[in-house]
């Protein structure tokens, strides 16, 4: 039950982080302090009565698309990339259930003896039953990415937001950490990102967030306390809607 009555203006959001955000520390594969803090960060949001799923990337593992650039055929190299979210999947439900907050993985590749297979309405039971609900392996198909996974199970989960965590504050005109001069958009509209092929979601998962009206902030999930202070719109941010300015 959550220690607080909810303060925050959304009830049911869907966090989509990165699979490099896990990296951490290391130049690879999975930091379990890095795992562990944004668990943290998740239980205390849970704690004030919001209703939380996840999508995690799996490019700290492996990326399809880098595959089939090296020569991989590009379904199979997707599919290799579907079971590296499944690993970082398990790894945020074990330090989420070390913390004692009930969490299911659901994947959309068939993989019984370690998750649960994707279901819509067993999904939306386990939310509203409180427990935090991972999906695993993208949307199943090759050639679609976590991004379009995550903005399609908002839509299926009837979210109020997604949130997109990566290692930058929100979207720049240029990559921040190359360009000094690049300039922060606090506010973008779904058309912005689109016309301008603005580095964010691919175009699949912008266009759907877009026909379903679902709001979404990119944000830094590196930053301590972000998670929460985003979602009180008290931190650095960027806000995409359908909304010019507001």
């Amino acid at each position: 039950m959550p220690d607080t009555a909810p303060s925050h203006k959304y009830q049911r959001v869907l966090l989509k982080i990165s699979g490099e955000s896990l990296i951490g520390e290391r130049s690879y594969g999975i930091d379990p302090a890095m795992v562990t803090r944004v668990a943290e960060e998740i239980k205390h949001v849970i704690n004030q009565g919001v209703e939380i799923c996840l999508v995690i990337g799996g490019g700290n593992i492996f990326r399809g698309i880098s595959g089939a650039a090296s020569g991989m055929e590009r379904a199979t190299g997707d599919y290799m990339g579907m079971l590296a979210t499944v690993m970082n999947a398990l790894a945020m439900q074990n330090a989420l259930e070390d913390l004692s907050v009930n969490t299911r993985v659901l994947s959309a590749l068939p993989i019984s003896a370690v998750c649960e297979p994707y279901i819509r309405r067993r999904a939306k039971r386990h939310i509203e039953k409180g427990r935090v609900v991972i999906f695993a392996a993208g949307t199943g198909n090759p050639f679609f990415t976590t991004d379009t996974a995550a903005a399609l199970r908002a839509t299926e989960m009837n979210c109020d937001l997604i949130l997109k965590g990566t290692r930058v504050d929100g979207v720049y005109s240029a990559d921040p950490e190359k360009d000094p001069n690049a300039i922060h958009h606090p506010q973008l509209t779904y058309k912005d990102v689109l016309s301008r092929d603005l580095a964010v979601m691919d175009a699949s998962a912008i266009s759907l967030a877009r026909e379903n009206s679902i709001p979404m902030i990119v944000f830094s999930i590196e930053k301590q306390g972000s998670f929460d202070r985003v979602l009180r719109h008290e931190d650095k941010f960027t806000l995409i809607t359908d909304q010019q300015g507001g």
